[in-house]
């Protein structure tokens, strides 16, 4: 938001937290080409701000008077969005700045516009510079202001901020692990024990070690979240908001689903909103990987809720496209429910303010509307590894959506769970006839959920007694909620890559994130209208939920799972992982903890939660 402060010289206001955190002087490295062309969007302030973050928490929470009278998307726009004559006084001064204004976004937030570094840095009073940074331990560089943003005087409080002079979102990374074809991990077992390796020592007692599962059908999922043939998501819409667009997404559902046990899709059931002008930045953002994504949100999604439509959102890029995507989802406001399996890993921090503010106003909008968000917490744990100290991932840590954090979970040959403990692997290398902890980036850490207390929120009412102030020191804590994440007990899902279709185990929070979304979708249908923000009536349940603990098991694997901010071996090998034995700081406990939040659900979760 502006901060007030005003340049007399130039009759100007400069616009607070336009600088990320990354941008230094130690790390500057050169002036940026004044040449290149950058596409920016100018965000416009909401009108009374409080009133809105009051009316979101209202109407989501159980036994308000408010509850469930949602606002459609354009009585969100005429209450609280800009209006028409701010858009026209920001639109015109862009003009006469000699940049090319493009369209305005339909609640009147955003002002897209386009012009060269140089004509930018001369609109916006600032000067950009390149600087070298590191984004999931990868050294990158990246572009942004050296000085504060400022803007015409008169627009103060009508400009909040300005978005894409700076790199920020370009630091957003899917959540999952990289997917394994279940004949390359040697002898996995289909159901937890079906396969141990006892060739080597074995850690725990029998029953609690086993090989490395093949990943989960479509029927173990749903059982494990003991759903029946009710449970459908039957009059709902599922939106999943991702990076460009698979080819074959809506034939591999259906394929995979008829190999897992569960409906294939519908025609017309999946539909995609692809963005205009085609894609862009394909190689530098890895879109054969956000294909992976994508058909893993779809598909596990689709699993939980097999009536449910599901709307894909894809952005142009990875690098800055993803909000655009978003604020597109909400402003169409057709998803009852949005799941996000993607987020900031380098932490909360690392992004400028101004972005962060945008989307947590997306987020409020969605919130007022009834749309529920499930975002994942990240793969990382604490995140140590990736940024040398502990910190939560944005946009998990918005006070406007669900985190959901990650569960290891074993299942018998009949579905029922013999393990259930917060996903937070440690790994161990067999070396002379001993399982011997490995030595990484982060100790033995092997991968798992992302949590921890955030350092820009403070706690909402809804955590209020029941984090302990020991986990939140006062602040927003993640997670909220737990669902299957880890990539040893994973989920298979169907892709074809290079025109053969197989199954992959997948895992990460990126799995977890649509399950909640897809247990949304089910308990909508039940209630017969939207839930929107979810927190409030999850802290409030006092049935349907599982208290997650550790448990002491482990599985054989001969080849470690590659996740951000791990240095697990690259080679096949002998190895054992440790579940949930506090690798970092992170573990799961009685109560609230910050590996599950306020645990799984079970038996009985979608009724508890259509009943709030």
């Amino acid at each position: 938001m502006a901060d007030g402060t005003h340049d007399a010289s130039n009759d100007r206001s400069a616009l607070s937290g336009s600088i990320p955190a990354w941008a230094t002087p130690s790390t500057k490295i050169s002036d940026a080409d004044t040449s290149d062309v950058r596409q920016v969007q100018v965000a416009l302030s909401l009108r009374d701000p409080g009133g809105a973050a009051r009316l979101a928490s209202e109407v989501s929470r159980p036994g308000s008077g408010q509850r469930g009278h949602f606002l459609s998307a354009a009585q969100f726009t005429d209450r609280f969005g800009p209006t028409d004559d701010s858009v026209h006084q920001v639109r015109e001064w862009l003009a006469h700045a000699g940049l090319t204004v493009k369209d305005t976004s339909t609640n009147r937030m955003f002002v897209n516009v386009e012009g060269t570094t140089g004509d930018l840095e001369r609109a916006f009073g600032t000067h950009l510079a390149s600087y070298r940074t590191k984004i999931s331990g990868s050294a990158r560089t990246l572009t942004a202001p050296e000085n504060p943003i400022t803007i015409p005087r008169a627009l103060h409080g009508v400009v909040s901020a300005v978005i894409g002079l700076d790199d920020s979102r370009n630091t957003i990374r899917p959540q999952h692990t990289a997917p394994h074809a279940p004949t390359a991990e040697q002898h996995c077992a289909r159901w937890w024990g079906e396969q141990n390796n006892t060739d080597v020592p074995q850690k725990y007692p029998s029953g609690a070690q086993s090989n490395s599962l093949c990943g989960y059908t479509g029927t173990s999922l749903r059982a494990m979240y003991s759903l029946g043939s009710g449970d459908q998501g039957s009059g709902t819409t599922i939106g999943i908001v991702g990076a460009y667009n698979g080819n074959s997404v809506a034939q591999d559902a259906s394929r995979a689903a008829s190999q897992t046990g569960i409906p294939q899709m519908k025609p017309g059931q999946y539909t995609a909103v692809l963005p205009d002008g085609g894609f862009t930045d394909q190689q530098k953002c890895d879109a054969d990987g956000w294909a992976g994504e994508q058909a893993l949100d779809v598909q596990s999604s689709h699993a939980i809720a097999p009536n449910a439509n599901i709307r894909y959102y894809a952005a142009k890029t990875c690098l800055g496209g993803l909000y655009d995507a978003v604020v597109k989802a909400v402003n169409e406001n057709t998803a009852d429910v949005l799941s996000f399996s993607w987020g900031n890993a380098d932490g909360e921090r690392s992004m400028a303010p101004a972005v962060r503010d945008q989307f947590n106003s997306i987020a409020l909008q969605a919130a007022i509307q009834g749309q529920s968000i499930a975002v994942s917490t990240g793969d990382a744990g604490t995140n140590a590894g990736i940024t040398g100290s502990a910190t939560a991932s944005f946009p998990s840590s918005s006070p406007w959506v669900t985190a959901v954090g990650g569960t290891t979970v074993g299942l018998d040959q009949q579905n029922k769970p013999l393990v259930v403990t917060g996903w937070e692997n440690a790994g161990n290398t067999l070396s002379g006839g001993k399982w011997v902890p490995q030595r990484n980036t982060d100790g033995s850490f092997a991968g798992g959920a992302g949590g921890g207390a955030s350092a820009l929120y403070d706690a909402p009412d809804w955590q209020k007694g029941v984090v302990p102030d020991s986990a939140s020191h006062g602040h927003r804590a993640v997670p909220d909620i737990a669902a299957l994440a880890d990539s040893y007990t994973g989920f298979l899902v169907g892709q074809t890559r290079q025109g053969q279709f197989g199954l992959y185990s997948f895992g990460g929070t990126s799995l977890a994130a649509p399950v909640v979304a897809g247990l949304a979708a089910d308990a909508q249908q039940v209630r017969g209208a939207r839930g929107g923000l979810l927190t409030p009536s999850l802290y409030a349940l006092r049935a349907g939920i599982k208290d997650v603990a550790p448990v002491k098991a482990g599985v054989f694997t001969p080849a470690m799972h590659t996740l951000p901010g791990t240095g697990v071996p690259s080679q096949q090998g002998q190895y054992l992982v440790d579940f949930d034995t506090r690798p970092q700081t992170l573990q799961s406990g009685p109560g609230w903890d910050n590996v599950t939040g306020v645990g799984t659900p079970d038996r009985g979760f979608v009724e508890a939660l259509a009943a709030k």
